[in-house]
């Protein structure tokens, strides 16, 4: 009877000490994730590695370098989900609704990019997510782009996350070539003494209705953020206390496209306009209805 007292003693022992492990962990997990919001200065660099296709008149798209500042902001903060807003500042005051961010802590519900403008719905067991965090990348109008669960790693000072994944073709691509519909992305976000740094080794892929892909090419990405004094990013900070109503609504919308749960497929342009161009055109006191009324025209089934 003591010996059985004993193992219910270190079994209980153990299962607190790895209860309060996992605990810490998720904390670490989340203050690297909101780590990553304030002000940046951001190199945004690209270039193709290596042709893998055969044809002989495959032209390279020509190596991007740019730079930026840019302000990320915390818009959504609760335990098991964290939305983050980037925000370009072109000028001193012009502002342009960049990307976004949300991680999601064991989600089980993912939109799998296909190809063009569709996305499949999948689910994933429980198990297969333990501990992990989905990342969901959205378009500038909020509409959807990636998403893939990995898990956060923290070791030797370091902080990092790895997801392989496919993706629409980013506008620096969308605007220039049309050989290709699928850019599959080895994601990585490490966070840095400076700041955050966003690694990409990416392949660009012709897929047919089958799914069959063909590689043409491989990509390099590497966007570097370097945290600077939020006071530069005053103007952006402005814009999103005006306009965070409207896309608020904007978002929601999606989330009840989003929660129908199953494939999705979307119309490039209406009347020959782009969502973004639409909703860019809005002021920050439009009513939902309205704003409803251009997503879903924009949504096929």
């Amino acid at each position: 009877m003591k010996n059985l007292k004993q193992k219910l003693t270190v079994a209980l022992l153990f299962a607190a000490f790895l209860g309060h492990a996992q605990g810490n962990k998720k904390k670490q997990d989340i203050d690297a994730i909101k780590s990553m919001c304030g002000c940046y200065e951001v190199e945004f660099n690209f270039a193709e590695t290596f042709k893998t296709t055969k044809d002989e008149n495959y032209k390279p798209s020509p190596t991007k370098y740019d730079k930026g500042l840019e302000w990320v902001e915390l818009v959504e903060d609760k335990p098991n989900k964290i939305v983050m807003q980037h925000l370009l500042i072109v000028g001193d005051t012009m502002i342009v609704k960049h990307w976004r961010q949300d991680w999601e802590f064991e989600n089980t519900r993912l939109y799998d990019f296909f190809k063009d403008t569709s996305w499949k719905y999948k689910t994933l067991s429980k198990a297969d997510v333990k501990g992990q965090w989905t990342q969901r990348v959205f378009q500038v109008d909020d509409s959807p782009r990636y998403e893939g669960t990995a898990t956060w790693v923290h070791v030797d000072g370091t902080s990092y996350w790895r997801n392989y994944t496919d993706a629409p073709l980013p506008r620096r691509e969308h605007t220039i070539r049309n050989d290709y519909n699928v850019l599959n992305r080895r994601n990585e976000h490490e966070i840095t003494k400076f700041g955050w740094i966003h690694n990409q080794d990416n392949k660009k892929i012709k897929r047919d209705d089958a799914g069959k892909d063909v590689v043409l090419a491989q990509e390099k990405g590497i966007d570097i953020y370097t945290k600077v004094a939020d006071s530069k990013c005053v103007a952006a900070q402005k814009y999103w206390k005006e306009n965070k109503a409207m896309w608020k609504n904007v978002r929601d919308k999606w989330q009840t496209i989003f929660d129908r749960n199953k494939d999705l497929n979307l119309e490039e342009k209406v009347n020959r306009k782009s969502l973004f161009g639409y909703l860019f055109d809005l002021k920050g006191d439009t009513p939902k209805a309205e704003t409803d009324k251009i997503i879903d025209s924009f949504v096929k089934n």
